[in-house]
């Protein structure tokens, strides 16, 4: 095949040629080095396109199109599917033939529903190479190899290829049966997963990755930060105290067996027939002087003693005796073991009530959580023989219990301590006036160790106060206050905890405890827009500061009062609880006995919370108003239908996140006075479009960070917020305020308090704005903001 003919793009087609002139090519030809969807977005550069197609080579070469739209359905963050459907359709009605568009959405959305391992790096290419090994409609490897050989040689020849002409029906259907023959062979993920396995040599794929959040490291050090935050202040300000007492051993210590040997192995101490015989030469009194005064040589010195690693186990009573007070006093103590500067050995902590259950003291927001672990039970003697009874492979274990004294009364609990007094090896017990006792097991007898009595009113006496909404309470200052929300829509996170459908609105739960509304719209104000094919739409916010674990399932209703409830099951914990949005009021209920299935899943109907299986005859009903209750009712099937709607509505959902903006450096403005944001420019690189596009000229003018505000030398500011909007405010007062979202991927918008432009992702349902283009919006207002700080700067 020619290389013209391979690269060749057509009028009115999907996808283009175009240039980037901040992109410099390693071939030369600088032109033409970016393939976009027309008023979409970018698919890839140039360059990378090149070595994709190195690749596939050897297995021969796919239609151009087929394959632009496989790497546009693996690029991560915002795609405009209905974009891309907006093409097709207008080809198949223009050349009056069937594309199977259906089909050939539903595999492009299969590809963006993969995993983000299997869209990245090699990964990415393997994903490529097994879609199109024996895919509709290839040119064979060795026609392949001329093609790639001849654009090596000569890649200017391909601005003819960049001069569109009238698209044919033959080259339409060449593009589009090869993705209707791959959603028909890799009808879903779990098929497209299973071929990549099957297609490599490679035992395993990398694994789905799971971004868990980064926490920035600061000057003060883990206990200091328990101190300063009110819901952990007495526990950390109790294990300095306990540090300052604590007489356990952190390290066991076993002899040596390697002696040195030499004359650097000699010393004046060691065992009487390790002395040198040259000793015995000396008169007697002489002898018996060395002897008196340890001045006698030996050989072979003390060995240095090796240190023995062992893992330490931390189990914390959570009964009924060990609430309040005691349970600070027991988390304090284990902390203060975990982490003791001296302490290098693993260790592991159980929270010991019903059940044993692993918890994690290493961070501020595990210690609040676990702080809430609980237990009715009136002492814990079953759970502790179940967990002595389990087979335990770590070579060397040392056992901590820490329980109220008043347990060791009981005598199933004395039971259990005496028979396993062998890997219990410390046992620490706490009391509600500061009393701390440590024991260890020694050779079968307890002994007393040490006694700690913690002033508990002196040092709980100045709790530091609850920070404010905007505040940061650390000594340089506060951050700028930023409002709930803002007259654009927030973008929608990419992360959630869950999402709802209620009453025909969804709602979202957020990974920063928000709970969000958001909506699909199709109702456009402006059809000539580039982002005029999409639903999705971005959200405002209802409740923040949620007090929610991100873990189980979850729905969403109101109450009488419209206030909302939200209702959370763990299946691992055997919990069912309810919590009042608004009123943060929570109960709770144990339903451990009730044997429930693993597959009875959490919903929402008719008023009324349920435990249901659609194959089930009875199912457990949970209340909206007043306290939690739970009971057996008739199954209805009118649940699954309506279970059965929501899903398929909550579909339309899928993939509506967007990547944010959330750390903010390097503000100011570059060479080509352009307005930088976190190294990324404000740019408009389509025709009424305005997105955050990377910046590769030297910044002359830079803001001065305070906290979240960025100020120029002016006096002008750009206040950021990472929810994903910046607030500018310029120091001519002509200039009124104005917001741009700032999201990593997709068209933004710009808006004041009376005007909007841009997407319509980020309109609000209902809204008084007046409506103007992006290209009059960045002339009104952002243009003067920038001139200002340039013209105050000459």
């Amino acid at each position: 095949m020619d290389l013209n003919v391979y690269f060749q793009s057509y009028e009115n087609y999907f996808w283009e040629w175009v240039t980037d002139e901040d992109v410099r090519d390693d071939s030369g030809y600088h032109e033409n080095n970016l393939v976009s969807i027309p008023n979409v977005g970018a698919i890839a550069y140039r360059p990378y396109i090149i070595e994709v197609l190195k690749e596939l080579q050897p297995q021969g070469l796919p239609p151009f199109g087929a394959l632009l739209l496989v790497l546009y359905a693996t690029q991560e963050g915002y795609l405009n599917f209905d974009g891309v459907s907006y093409y097709l359709r207008k080809l198949e009605q223009e050349g009056q033939v069937d594309l199977e568009i259906d089909s050939i959405i539903n595999f492009l959305e299969n590809l963006n529903k993969l995993g983000r391992s299997y869209k990245k790096g090699q990964n990415r290419i393997l994903l490529l190479q097994t879609l199109f090994n024996n895919s509709h409609n290839r040119i064979s490897a060795m026609s392949s190899e001329l093609l790639l050989k001849k654009f090596a040689k000569s890649p200017q020849t391909l601005s003819k290829s960049a001069e569109k002409i009238p698209v044919t029906s033959l080259f339409v259907l060449k593009d589009t049966k090869a993705l209707v023959w791959l959603n028909e062979n890799f009808s879903s993920t779990e098929a497209i997963i299973a071929a990549m396995k099957g297609f490599t040599n490679e035992p395993e794929l990398e694994d789905e990755v799971v971004e868990e959040e980064t926490t920035v490291e600061s000057h003060k050090d883990f206990i200091q930060e328990l101190i300063e935050d009110p819901k952990t202040f007495q526990v950390g300000s109790l294990i300095k105290r306990i540090w300052s007492g604590l007489k356990i051993p952190m390290r066991h210590l076993s002899p040596g067996e390697q002696p040195v040997g030499g004359i650097s192995d000699m010393a004046n101490k060691g065992e009487l027939h390790r002395m040198l015989l040259s000793e015995f030469a000396n008169e007697d009194e002489v002898f018996m002087s060395r002897v008196a005064n340890n001045e006698t040589l030996y050989i072979q010195r003390e060995i240095p003693p090796e240190e023995n690693v062992f893992e330490r186990i931390i189990l914390i009573d959570t009964s009924l005796k060990n609430w309040g007070t005691p349970k600070i006093l027991a988390y304090a103590s284990a902390i203060a073991v975990i982490k003791h500067p001296k302490a290098h050995s693993e260790c592991k902590v159980f929270a010991v009530g019903q059940t044993s259950i692993p918890i994690s003291l290493n961070r501020v927001e595990s210690v609040v959580d676990n702080l809430n672990q609980v237990s009715s039970v009136l002492e814990v003697s079953k759970t502790l023989d179940q967990f002595f009874l389990e087979k335990h492979t770590e070579k060397d274990i040392e056992v901590f219990f820490i329980t109220n004294h008043e347990n060791l009364e009981n005598e199933n609990v004395q039971r259990v301590i005496h028979e396993n007094r062998d890997q219990l090896k410390f046992l620490v017990t706490t009391s509600a006036d500061g009393e701390l006792n440590f024991f260890k097991h020694h050779k079968g007898t307890r002994k007393h160790i040490q006694k700690i009595i913690l002033p508990l009113k002196e040092l709980w006496a100045n709790p530091p106060q609850r920070k404010q909404k905007g505040e940061d309470n650390s000594s340089d200052g506060k951050k700028t206050d930023v409002p709930k929300n803002y007259p654009i829509l927030f973008p929608t996170p990419a992360n959630k905890i869950a999402t709802f459908l209620y009453e025909g609105e969804f709602f979202i739960l957020s990974n920063k405890r928000q709970l969000l509304k958001t909506y699909l719209s199709d109702n456009y104000y402006n059809k000539d827009y580039y982002d005029r094919y999409r639903i999705h739409r971005g959200c405002e916010v209802l409740i923040e500061d949620i007090s929610v674990k991100p873990r189980g399932q979850f729905a969403l209703a109101k109450n009488k009062q419209q206030q909302f409830i939200l209702c959370q099951y763990q299946p691992d914990k055997n919990l069912i609880s309810k919590l009042n949005l608004n009123t943060k009021e929570y109960s709770e209920l144990n339903l451990t006995g009730k044997n429930i299935p693993q597959d009875y899943k959490l919903v929402y109907f008719n008023k009324s919370f349920y435990l249901y299986n659609a194959e089930s005859e009875w199912i457990y009903h949970i209340n909206i108003d007043g306290n939690i209750s739970f009971e057996s009712v008739k199954n209805d099937k009118e649940i699954a239908k309506n279970h059965s709607k929501v899903e398929t509505e909550m579909k339309k959902l899928a993939n509506s996140g967007i990547k944010i903006l959330n750390s903010f450096n390097n503000i100011g403005i570059n060479s080509e006075n352009s307005l930088v944001i976190s190294n990324n420019r404000l740019a408009k690189v389509y025709d009424n479009s305005l997105t955050l596009y990377k910046n590769n000229h030297k910044i002359k003018i830079i803001a001065s960070q305070y906290k979240n505000k960025f100020t120029f030398s002016d006096g002008s500011e750009i206040i950021t917020d990472v929810r994903g909007i910046l607030t500018f405010k310029s120091s001519n007062k002509n200039i009124p305020v104005f917001y741009i979202p700032s999201t990593e991927h997709g068209f933004l918008s710009l808006a004041t308090n009376t005007e909007f432009g841009g997407a319509e992702y980020y309109l609000p349902e209902t809204t008084l704005l007046k409506m103007k283009t992006i290209e009059d919006m960045c002339s009104d207002y952002l243009e003067p903001f920038i001139n200002q700080i340039l013209e105050y700067g000459t």
